[in-house]
């Protein structure tokens, strides 16, 4: 279990109390919450809480002790959950938590970033700025390794880039040759764009 002192997460009195209150509804003594970023790093990024019962949490994670319950950040997730919110707005139908993480959509790379934080990191930190230029971008879909390729990444391009005449060379003069610059190990990048979809292409 990491160290708690450094973490920037906020989970306010209201958010404790509606947490305190639903975990003691449950059965399972010593039960918490799990805290993490689903697709952290990318614009699919998406903040969740789990019900964590004891042993259920990871090795890697960072626990914090509110008052009634415990709460577990997975490691992964830290980076991306700095500077993170949650609270609890009650409305007429009973009220829902809220979960604000500004960083979790940014990609960061840690000391142990996985070659898809890598990936994602170079997209949107050397690539997608160009792009944004033609209102174009590139997102990561998938990595997977065959014998026959290697590694390879398959990227989707958005906006300006669907359908754009020029896609080919931004493809292969601009990204493939930034991404296997700043990552050695990347063998191949591939385009799964459906580009018969023209209405925003910037060339036609």
């Amino acid at each position: 279990m990491s160290d708690s002192s450094n973490l920037k997460i906020t989970v306010t009195e209201a958010a404790q109390g509606y947490l305190r209150d639903l975990l003691s509804k449950q059965d399972s003594a010593g039960i918490g919450v799990r805290i993490f970023v689903e697709s952290p790093g990318t614009p699919k990024a998406e903040c969740c809480m789990a019900y964590c019962t004891q042993g259920e949490e990871q090795a890697d994670d960072v626990r914090i002790d509110y008052e009634g319950f415990p709460a577990f950040i997975e490691g992964k997730s830290v980076l991306y959950l700095e500077d993170a919110v949650i609270d609890y707005n009650k409305d007429r139908f009973g009220g829902q938590l809220t979960f604000k993480a500004p960083k979790s959509k940014v990609p960061s790379l840690g000391p142990d970033a996985s070659l898809e934080e890598r990936i994602n990191y170079v997209l949107f930190n050397e690539i997608n700025p160009g792009l944004a230029a033609h209102n174009g971008n590139v997102s990561l879909l998938e990595v997977y390794d065959d014998e026959e390729n290697g590694l390879t990444a398959v990227l989707k391009f958005g906006g300006g880039c669907q359908g754009c005449s020029a896609v080919d060379m931004t493809l292969k003069q601009g990204v493939e040759t930034t991404l296997k610059a700043q990552i050695p190990e990347l063998q191949r990048v591939t385009d799964q764009t459906d580009h018969t979809v023209r209405d925003n292409a910037y060339y036609k």
